[in-house]
């Protein structure tokens, strides 16, 4: 999702506004009121924010990226794009589904049972792997709220599943000791939804509005009638700039930049949502899919729900993307599917995904998953970076995961079983790297999604971090040899105190080692994982 970058110029202006109060959209408090404290809904207050030390020890949590667009299978964002005319999403649901001028993404919504999810089951194999943090959905582009939602009646407690997703999810978080984070997405509705006001071009639909202007007085006689459409897909206003290109929701990611203003109606009901969400499950983090903060900078909405929560959580974690140097001291770094070619002084996470954020059919027909071996290899070099990665794991809309995730997961597990403790509790190095992926470009793609060229690593990309106590030394491979150069480990280079005399295997024992001026040189033994040697080198 290339998204292009708002100027520094832009940005001085916008703070500077921001600092005065003078929104387009200011957020109303009457039914939910910001928490007062030490923090005011400033970038300056929120600066005074550091993101606790308990988040950077971490380093490894698992996200349940899971909702009622996992029904059809057909695509992450199949609740849009089955108004795009055409696309793959559109095809399916119309063949399977109906036209979407007859049957729209709010006729799936009951169609997401949840029939076989234990969210018991589910957190505790997560915490096998390695977990030390859980994320959940709270809602998603779709405006679907995945709790008993006090502002939002297109919620997972009224239609579908008939529970409270977030209250299960939470309560199995808590018995298994993991923070728990919650991620809204639902800010971007106005804008996502836009393709719901199209029509076909072509065929014999051709001028037949889909459903996204439909309003409460449309439903009686139908199994929706009560409810309100438009509190689904907010599409009661003008389309943004250019939305009939299918790829100008990522312009519009930014609010200034073409995007429909969003009405004081819409920008308050998210940010009561939110709260509403933060003062009943009492989240350790909260994941914003945004530029900066939800809203901003037309409005102080996403600052407001920032400050709120820090001053009622202080070791709280909030996210957001495409952060300035000044940004990433008030909130998290968030890199979606990718990561910087160099440490990083701010903690900072990179969340990704084994296939698409939702779950698609088609990826696991394809053998399209990412496997453990791969995760394992992106994780290390965010760690060495002083990064997090959170990582999703879709399920299908019944709340299980197929049989080659499962293969993932015990993969992963069994890895960090052996090599765990040079991932968690650990700290950057004096180099985070070396080898031919470290020394080249890894230029973003907006949000990021550049971690394909991380997939690239192989024996000859090294990573380090450290304890008080030892330097770990991960390849990411077995050399065909057995026999290991770590150039970084020279005696004559910076960062060593004394001279490298032994060094451990993880899951073996004690290898031979001789340190050089050109390197450390290690032999290693026939693997012992299918994924990557950690050295552990006494300090």
């Amino acid at each position: 999702m290339k998204r292009s970058f708002i100027s520094f110029a832009l940005l001085a202006l916008v703070v500077a506004a921001g600092a005065q109060g003078a929104y387009k959209v200011p957020v109303s408090e009457q039914h939910e009121r910001m928490l007062r404290g030490r923090y005011e809904p400033t970038w300056e207050s929120l600066a005074a924010h550091r993101t606790p030390e308990w988040f950077r020890d971490a380093k490894f949590g698992i996200w349940a990226h899971w909702g009622p667009q996992c029904v059809e299978g057909s695509g992450d964002w199949m609740a849009r794009s089955l108004y795009i005319e055409g696309s793959n999403e559109y095809r399916y649901h119309v063949k399977h589904y109906g036209h979407p001028s007859e049957v729209g993404f709010k006729d799936i919504l009951p169609l997401f049972k949840a029939e076989r999810w234990d969210a018991d089951k589910l957190v505790a194999r997560y915490k096998r792997c390695g977990a030390k943090y859980f994320f959940v959905l709270g809602n998603h582009h779709d405006n679907y709220d995945l709790w008993d939602s006090k502002y939002q009646p297109w919620n997972a407690m009224n239609i579908g599943p008939k529970r409270d997703i977030l209250d299960e999810w939470a309560k199995a978080a808590r018995k298994h000791g993991l923070p728990l984070g919650i991620s809204f997405h639902a800010d971007h509705a106005w804008t996502w939804y836009e393709t719901a006001q199209r029509y076909d071009m072509d065929g014999p639909k051709a001028g037949v509005y889909y459903d996204g202007k439909l309003t409460k007085e449309d439903g009686k006689g139908k199994w929706w009638e009560g409810l309100d459409p438009q509190m689904l897909y907010r599409q009661n206003h003008p389309m943004s700039d250019r939305s009939w290109a299918n790829n100008s929701i990522h312009r519009h990611w930014g609010w200034e930049e073409g995007a429909s203003l969003p009405s004081e109606d819409f920008v308050t009901n998210f940010y009561d949502r939110t709260l509403d969400a933060i003062n009943r499950y009492e989240p350790d983090l909260v994941y914003f899919d945004v530029k900066r903060l939800p809203f901003y900078p037309v409005s102080d909405c996403g600052l407001k729900i920032t400050a709120h929560f820090y001053n009622k959580n202080p070791r709280g974690v909030v996210f957001g993307k495409e952060l300035n140097e000044m940004q990433r001291k008030a909130v998290t770094w968030d890199v979606e599917r990718g990561a910087p070619n160099g440490a990083i002084d701010e903690p900072w996470q990179t969340c990704n995904c084994i296939g698409g954020w939702h779950y698609t059919t088609s990826i696991y027909e394809n053998d399209g998953y990412k496997s453990a071996a791969v995760v394992v290899k992106q994780l290390v070099d965010i760690v060495s970076k002083n990064g997090n990665l959170l990582l999703s794991i879709p399920l299908r809309a019944d709340g299980t995961y197929d049989e080659k995730e499962a293969k993932v997961l015990d993969d992963l597990e069994a890895w960090m079983t052996v090599n765990g403790e040079s991932i968690f509790g650990t700290r950057p190095w004096t180099t985070f790297g070396e080898g031919p992926v470290a020394e080249s470009n890894a230029d973003f793609n907006g949000f990021g999604f550049n971690d394909g060229q991380f997939s690239k690593m192989d024996w000859r990309d090294i990573r380090f971090n450290q304890t008080k106590k030892y330097l770990y030394v991960t390849a990411m491979g077995w050399p065909p040899d057995n026999k290991l150069i770590i150039k970084s480990l020279g005696k004559a280079k910076a960062g060593l105190r004394k001279p490298i005399t032994s060094a451990w295997l993880l899951g073996y024992g004690k290898v031979k080692a001789v340190q050089s001026d050109a390197g450390l040189e290690v032999w290693l033994p026939e693997p012992t994982n299918g994924i990557a040697p950690v050295i552990r080198i006494k300090k």
